[in-house]
C-alpha cells in the first residue's frame, strides 16, 4: 500500500483543476450500537484526499441530523466553482421503498415514517455535488445491517425496508455512486481498524492517471479477496470516453526545483500512521529501512506489539479465571484448585505487566510523534526561510538585469540620437573638483576655478583620508569621479581658534560670564589681577607730569574756548584759534578758523 502512494504524492501540487471533498464518519449512534470503523475510515480516506492535493477537504465526525444538513449545504456552496467534487460517507444507511437514506447519530426511527424526518436522503448528497464541472462522485461505505429493522414499527404493511442499500441510477452526467457492497447486500467492517472497502479505496484511487472506473475495479477485486467473495463493491452511473483519474498523471519531466525526497518518506509515514496496522508499518520498513522515519516506524511497531501482548495476556487471564471458576463449581480436588488459582494469578500478573509495557510503549510512541512534528515544523520553517531568501535574491537579480538592459537600451538610443560628448573645459573640471572637495569637507575656500595652493592642499587631504593617490598639482576627471562617489564628509572638520565643530559646521564657542576661551580652545575662568605700585612706575609718572606741565598746550580741534565781546564759548569741532592778521587789527585778537 505504501509504495503505491509514493508515486502519487509527488504530483499533487502540480494540479490545475479545483477539487473539493467532504468526508463524514458516523460511529457514536445514540439509539443503536456504536460502530467501530466509520470514524477511523473517515480519517484514512480524508487523509488520502489531502495527500492527493485536494484544494479543500472537510472531515466531519459523528454528525446529528441538523449538522449533516448544514455540512451538505456548505459543501454545495464550495462545489459551484469546482471541477471535481467528492463525498465519502461511512456509517449506517437504510433503504425504504427503493430510496436510500443516510442515518445521523441522533436518529431514533421508532416507525418507518420517521425515516423521512430523521435521516438524510441520498438525493441530498447528489444535489451537493451537482455543481461540479467535470466529476461528481459519492462514495457510500454504509451498506451495513439496519440496526433499527427489528424495533421499527411499520405504519404500512406494504412498505418495504430492505437490507443494505437499493440500486440507484444518477440522472446527472459525469456522476458516479460507489457502494461498499452491491445493492441489497451488506458490507463488512472487518477485523482491523479500517474496513476492507476503505483500505482498498486508499490503495487504488490516488494512483496518478488511473481512470476511476478501473480504480474501482481494482477496489472490487481487493474487497472480494479480503472478504472471501462475501462482499462485492459496486459502482452506478457512467462517464464519458475519456479517462477520468482522481489524480492526473505525473508529467514526464517536472520543471522547476525537484521535490525533497524526504517529503515522500514523510507522507508515506503519515499514511502508515493513519492505517495503524502492523502490515502498514512492515511495508513501510521494507521500503525505508534506515533513517529518521524508519526509527519512528519501529517505535510504532513496538507499540502495536505491546498492544497485542496486552490483548493476549488479558485473554489468557480471562481463560484462567474461567478455568478456576469451573473447577470451583465442579468441586475439583484441592490440588487442582490450587493449580488453577496459581495459573490464574500468574496470568493476571502477566496481564498487568503487559498493560504496563503497553502504556510505556504508548508513551514512547506519543513522545516520538511530538518530536517528529517539532522536527518537521522546524525543517519546514527553515526551508520556507531559505526559499524566501532565494526568491528575494532571484527577484533582485532579475530586476537588476532588467534595469541594466533598459539602461543599456536607453543609452544606445541616446547615443544614436546625440553627438558624442566632448570633454569639459579644464576650467569647469577645476571648479567641479573644488565644489566636490568643499562637499566632502576638504576645502574651506570658495570654488573659484583657480587651482591654487589651497586647492592642492585640499586634494592632498582627500588622498590622505580617502586612500587615493591623485596628483594634487592638477584637477583631473578621475579625481572628480572619485569625489562624486563619496556620499558624505571625508576630511575631518577643522575649526579656527574660538570655534568648535557642530556637525558639518564650525560654531563659535560661547563662554558664560566670568569665563573666556583659553589656549586649549576651551572655556576657562578669568583670573583677576590687582595693580602693584613700584618705584619705577612712580618715577615714570612724576616725569610724565612734569613734562606735561612744562610743555605749551597744543592747538586742538576741540576743547578750546574763544572769547569776544559777547562772552566765551567752546571752539566748534574741526575748528581752531589763530591770531587775527587782517589789516587794521592790532594782531592781538583771536579768530576761529574752520577748515
Amino acid at each position: 500500500m505504501i509504495s503505491a502512494f509514493a508515486v502519487w504524492l509527488a504530483c499533487g501540487s502540480a494540479l490545475a483543476d479545483k477539487r473539493v471533498a467532504l468526508v463524514i464518519g458516523n460511529s457514536a449512534y445514540k439509539n443503536a450500537p456504536r460502530l467501530a470503523n466509520p470514524v477511523n475510515d473517515a480519517g484514512l480516506v480524508g487523509g488520502m484526499f489531502r495527500n492527493a492535493g485536494f484544494d479543500t477537504v472537510e472531515i466531519k465526525l459523528d454528525l446529528n441530523a441538523s449538522e449533516m444538513r448544514r455540512s451538505l449545504r456548505e459543501f454545495a456552496a464550495r462545489t459551484r466553482d469546482a471541477d471535481m467534487a467528492v463525498i465519502y460517507y461511512a456509517g449506517h444507511g437504510i433503504e425504504l421503498d427503493g430510496s436510500n437514506y443516510l442515518v445521523p447519530t441522533d436518529a431514533m426511527l421508532e416507525t418507518d415514517g420517521d425515516v423521512l424526518d430523521e435521516t438524510i436522503a441520498l438525493d441530498r448528497a447528489l444535489y451537493a455535488v451537482e455543481p461540479a464541472k467535470q466529476l461528481r462522485l459519492v462514495i457510500l461505505d454504509a451498506c451495513r445491517d439496519n440496526p433499527f429493522a427489528k424495533t421499527m414499527k411499520r405504519t404500512l404493511a406494504s412498505r418495504a425496508i430492505g437490507g443494505g442499500l437499493a440500486k440507484v441510477e444518477p440522472t446527472s452526467p459525469n456522476t458516479m455512486i460507489a457502494f461498499a457492497a452491491k445493492a441489497g447486500s451488506t458490507a463488512s467492517d472487518g477485523d482491523s481498524r479500517n474496513s476492507p472497502f476503505a483500505v482498498a479505496l486508499t490503495d487504488h484511487l490516488p494512483k496518478p492517471g488511473l481512470d476511476l472506473r478501473k480504480a474501482f475495479g481494482f477496489v472490487r477485486d481487493d474487497v472480494l479477496k479480503k472478504t472471501g467473495n462475501k462482499q462485492e463493491p459496486y459502482v452506478y452511473g457512467s462517464l464519458g470516453g475519456s479517462d477520468v483519474p482522481l489524480v492526473p498523471a505525473r508529467p514526464a519531466a517536472a520543471a522547476g526545483p525537484q521535490a525533497n525526497p524526504q517529503d515522500s518518506v514523510r507522507k508515506d509515514y503519515e499514511l502508515a500512521l493513519q492505517a495503524g496496522l502492523r502490515e502498514a508499518w512492515e511495508a513501510f520498513l521494507q521500503t525505508y529501512s534506515e533513517g529518521f522515519y524508519a526509527n519512528l516506524a519501529r517505535v510504532q511497531l513496538k507499540k502495536i506489539a505491546a498492544e497485542e501482548d496486552r490483548t493476549a495476556a488479558t485473554e489468557k487471564a480471562r481463560l484462567a479465571e474461567q478455568e478456576k471458576a469451573r473447577l470451583a463449581t465442579e468441586r475439583a480436588q484441592k490440588a487442582e484448585l490450587e493449580k488453577a488459582a496459581a495459573a490464574a494469578k500468574a496470568a493476571e500478573e502477566a496481564r498487568i505487566a503487559a498493560e504496563k509495557a503497553k502504556q510505556i510503549e504508548q508513551a514512547k510512541a506519543e513522545a516520538a510523534e511530538r518530536d517528529r512534528k517539532a522536527a518537521e515544523a522546524a525543517a519546514a520553517k527553515s526551508l520556507a526561510e531559505k526559499r524566501a531568501i532565494e526568491k528575494a535574491a532571484t527577484e533582485a537579480a532579475a530586476k537588476q538585469a532588467a534595469d541594466k538592459k533598459a539602461a543599456d537600451a536607453e543609452g544606445r538610443k541616446i547615443a544614436a540620437l546625440s553627438p558624442p560628448p566632448s570633454d569639459p573645459p579644464p576650467g569647469d573640471i577645476t571648479k567641479s573638483v573644488q565644489s566636490e572637495l568643499r562637499r566632502v569637507g576638504c576645502l574651506a575656500s570658495a570654488a573659484d576655478g583657480e587651482w591654487n595652493s589651497a586647492a592642492q592642499r585640499s586634494l592632498t587631504l582627500f588622498n590622505k583620508y580617502a586612500g587615493t593617490q591623485f596628483d594634487a598639482k592638477l584637477a583631473s576627471v578621475d579625481a572628480l569621479d572619485a569625489l562624486k562617489a563619496k556620499p558624505g564628509r571625508v576630511c575631518p572638520l577643522v575649526c579656527n581658534f574660538g570655534f568648535k565643530a557642530d556637525g558639518d559646521q564650525c560654531a563659535k564657542i560661547a563662554c558664560r560670564a566670568g569665563y573666556r576661551v583659553g589656549d586649549d580652545n576651551e572655556c576657562e575662568k578669568i583670573q583677576e589681577k590687582k595693580p602693584v605700585a613700584t618705584r619705577e612706575d612712580s618715577r615714570k609718572r612724576d616725569q610724565d607730569r612734569k613734562g606735561a606741565e612744562s610743555t605749551a598746550p597744543k592747538s586742538q580741534a576741540s576743547g578750546q574756548m574763544i572769547c569776544n565781546g559777547g562772552g566765551c564759548r567752546p571752539v566748534a569741532k574741526g575748528c581752531r584759534i589763530e591770531r587775527d592778521s587782517r589789516p587794521g587789527s592790532a594782531g592781538m585778537s583771536q579768530v576761529e578758523v574752520c577748515n
